[in-house]
């Protein structure tokens, strides 16, 4: 079964960046479109980023545009998130999760980590 292992996360001052990265258990990617989601504190969890099986598509929230970048490597059935302008707002678990594809609604992905725990304090 598909279980994703996510890493990268810490403490960062506002306007840091941090590179986040989401591995598999041996389980093969490449068939999978993957999101990150991230729960901030008394929130609930929601997704903000995807990329498509292959690579060739992206979407972002509005929130994360433009300072976010997601890519993939299916050759290491890893997913990345490089986050840039960091700010307090962007603290959270982040977690990464698997779909049908990037046109699908976030509340179809599974296969959730345990999270990384990100944190943007000064």
């Amino acid at each position: 079964q598909l279980q994703f292992v996510e890493s990268g996360g810490g403490l960062v001052q506002p306007g840091g960046s941090l590179r986040l990265s989401c591995s598999t258990n041996g389980w093969a990617l490449e068939h999978y479109a993957v999101g990150w989601f991230r729960q901030a504190p008394g929130k609930e969890r929601e997704g903000f980023s995807c990329i498509s099986f292959d690579g060739g598509r992206t979407n972002y929230a509005d929130s994360v545009k433009g300072r976010f970048a997601i890519s993939r490597d299916n050759g290491k059935n890893t997913v990345y998130l490089q986050m840039n302008g960091l700010l307090p707002e962007d603290t959270g678990v982040y977690y990464c999760a698997s779909g049908a594809s990037c046109y699908s609604d976030y509340v179809t992905f599974n296969s959730f980590g345990q999270g990384t725990q990100v944190t943007v304090s000064s």
